[in-house]
């Protein structure tokens, strides 16, 4: 029960007070796949309530287009989507890079586990989206500690993406790139972040009614944030209701 509190405030305050530049909500077609959300809820709800751990994990059955309850060495992950805004004054300005997080089972005394779904050239995350940053790896090689939580691991991402570490690096040539010829790195996380991060913002404009207003990149912005926060705390009730 104290897990599924926690989550309550966490998700709660990504709906309402979301760091500047993230957002983040369900996944919508993660859930239609299931096409079972009421399944879906009570399988968390048995994670969060048993105080052993559970080995229930719901997932669809892409083969046969079928959705099971498939039995897991305990694995009880809560996933979430988020996007981060790249920052001013770097080559991901202006870029939206989606990101996915799985909230383990073990959580807080485990920290989520993050990859980059849209292709960012980065010397700490690779091709996979895997993101080399120490709170998100335990310790004593990592700095994760459960005082921690989702937002503040996402902002540290979101820092990574403005400050890499070379010293540290997933991506070795994109590394000796950043360190030894700054310009060429420059250039090529521009192209990337033209070629697979604008491509999203641009679909995302297309959505939006031709009625609205004139508005700067910070309305637009903060106009996406509340829509998709209010689809996260549309999840963070139904989820409590359910439970």
């Amino acid at each position: 029960m104290q897990r599924a509190s926690r989550l309550k405030r966490e998700l709660n305050l990504l709906a309402t007070e979301p760091p500047p530049g993230i957002t983040c909500w369900q996944d919508k077609d993660k859930m239609d796949d299931l096409r079972a959300p009421k399944i879906w809820a009570s399988a968390l709800k048995q994670c969060l309530d048993q105080r052993s751990p559970s080995q229930i994990s719901v997932r669809p059955d892409r083969k046969h287009n079928q959705n099971t309850a498939v039995q897991t060495k305990q694995i009880c992950s809560l996933y979430l989507i988020c996007e981060i805004l790249g920052a001013a004054d770097t080559p991901y300005e202006k870029g939206v890079f989606t990101l996915e997080v799985s909230i383990p089972e073990r959580y807080p005394f485990e920290p989520p586990q993050i990859r980059f779904l849209t292709p960012i050239y980065h010397p700490n995350i690779d091709s996979a989206g895997r993101i080399c940053l120490d709170v998100l790896k335990l310790p004593p090689k990592g700095a994760w500690r459960p005082s921690l939580n989702i937002a503040t691991v996402l902002t540290s991402i979101q820092l990574l993406m403005s400050e890499p570490n070379p010293d540290d690096p997933l991506m070795a040539d994109i590394s000796s790139e950043f360190k030894y010829n700054k310009p060429v790195f420059l250039k090529n996380a521009r192209q990337w972040t033209e070629k697979h991060a604008k491509q999203k913002q641009k679909a995302d404009e297309e959505e939006m009614p031709d009625d609205l207003p004139e508005a700067g990149d910070s309305e637009v912005s903060n106009t996406t944030q509340k829509r998709k926060a209010r689809q996260l705390g549309g999840i963070e009730k139904k989820f409590h209701s359910d439970a």
